[in-house]
């Protein structure tokens, strides 16, 4: 499938590149907002957030210094609901919120959205993720489910533009066959090595049940 460019509006409401900003997607009824923790409390001045949404909470994980914690939760009042995390919840330092604007998510809606997101965070495993129970998925009609997996792409587009890899896979699952092979490099050497890696926009990236060699050679500097 042909991917096409996209308009990104992102404004910054305390005026500060580190504050509360919500972002927008052209063509898209959703909304999103990305809410520093000390901000939440002030935050009852936008109405937006009394509706219902999907939000995610960011911090760092205590069993993994280099590890990012998330939890992902849905509320019929976001609001309300990120005020319950400040004394819930110690880990987590910001929020990003989605919202329909035209106020069309409903209980069923958001529910499915969290059990997506969650399949998808759990899958990636980029984050370590702070919910205690598995999400269960409801049943919707398969219209309801086909709006809400392009209400989930376009969050999954936010959320990493905003700079949040959580749903973001290391290798590029929309490549075609040739240029998985084209894009895939090999070693083999006599000290045990043998591998294959690909290019990513991240970098290389090692793949799976690739064998490094067992010992440096001597032109190792």
């Amino acid at each position: 499938m042909k991917s096409f460019g996209k308009t990104i509006k992102i404004f910054l409401v305390d005026g500060e590149p580190n504050g509360r900003m919500t972002c927008e997607l052209s063509n898209w009824t959703g909304k999103a907002f990305k809410i520093p923790r000390k901000k939440i409390k002030v935050s009852s001045d936008r109405p937006e957030l009394e509706n219902t949404g999907i939000y995610i909470l960011f911090g760092r994980s205590d069993k993994s210094e280099n590890k990012e914690l998330a939890y992902i939760g849905e509320a019929e009042c976001i609001y309300k609901r990120l005020t319950q995390h400040l004394s819930a919840k110690d880990f987590w330092n910001e929020a990003i919120v989605f919202v329909s604007k035209d106020e069309n998510l409903n209980k069923a809606h958001i529910k499915y959205l969290e059990s997506r997101l969650y399949e998808i965070a759990i899958r990636v495993k980029r984050y370590d993720l702070d919910n205690g129970n598995i999400p269960p998925r409801p049943v919707i009609s398969e219209s309801d489910q086909a709006e809400m997996e392009e209400f989930l792409e376009n969050i999954k587009l936010l959320v990493n533009t905003l700079g949040f890899k959580i749903f973001e896979d290391l290798r590029e699952n929309s490549q075609s066959l040739e240029d998985e092979i084209n894009n895939t490099f090999y070693i083999s050497a006599v000290r045990g090595a043998n591998g294959k890696g690909q290019l990513t926009n991240e970098g290389f990236v090692v793949l799976k049940n690739s064998q490094i060699a067992n010992s440096p050679a001597k032109s190792f500097p």
